[in-house]
């Protein structure tokens, strides 16, 4: 039987356990990866906000205190991290062309080779905190108590984010099937 999250982070701060931590991630990498991607837009920073998600773990694994679930404290840090880098990014974006604060949802259509999954497209159409709020709950798999924490919103908001979002994507899947 394997070990639970919290005896594997025990392991982990009695002795820096390395195997440890690697279980650790090895077990919620593909959760980390997913939400970072979903809220990247599948952009290829998902990754290196993946990687600086578990470095930032293993450096702060002796403040995880058992309150929620390990996935949720990772979550959490994965969430911090994309903000950051949304903050350089449109700093750096304002810096570049102040006239163009916000990017295009998407650039590439549906027809050309490489275009984006039909769920990152209707993501796009989403706004910033009903997206963040929908990719937690469901990419994730987090309660909306979860996300109500990592995202510093109240929790009503956070529902009432989700299932705006989720009509929103209704609907949008909807108008995709009568088009096609």
């Amino acid at each position: 039987m394997s070990e639970t999250d919290e005896a594997l982070v025990a392991r982990v701060v009695a002795g820096s356990d390395r195997r440890a931590f690697g279980a650790l991630v090895s077990r919620h990498q593909s959760v980390v990866r997913g939400l970072l991607a979903r809220l990247t837009g599948g952009a290829p920073e998902a990754d290196d906000l993946a990687q600086e998600t578990f470095v930032q773990a293993w450096r702060r694994i002796d403040t995880y205190r058992g309150q929620g679930s390990f996935r949720s404290w990772l979550c959490q840090i994965a969430y911090s991290r994309f903000l950051m880098g949304l903050r350089k990014q449109k700093s750096h974006q304002r810096l570049l062309d102040t006239a163009a604060r916000e990017p295009e949802p998407s650039s590439v259509s549906a027809g050309q080779p490489g275009a984006r999954l039909d769920l990152d497209r209707a993501l796009a159409v989403l706004g910033d905190d009903e997206r963040d709020c929908v990719v937690l709950c469901y990419a994730a798999g987090l309660s909306h108590a979860d996300a109500a924490t990592i995202t510093g919103l109240p929790l009503g908001t956070v529902k009432s984010h989700v299932s705006r979002g989720r009509a929103r994507l209704k609907d949008w899947f909807d108008r995709q099937e009568s088009a096609a």
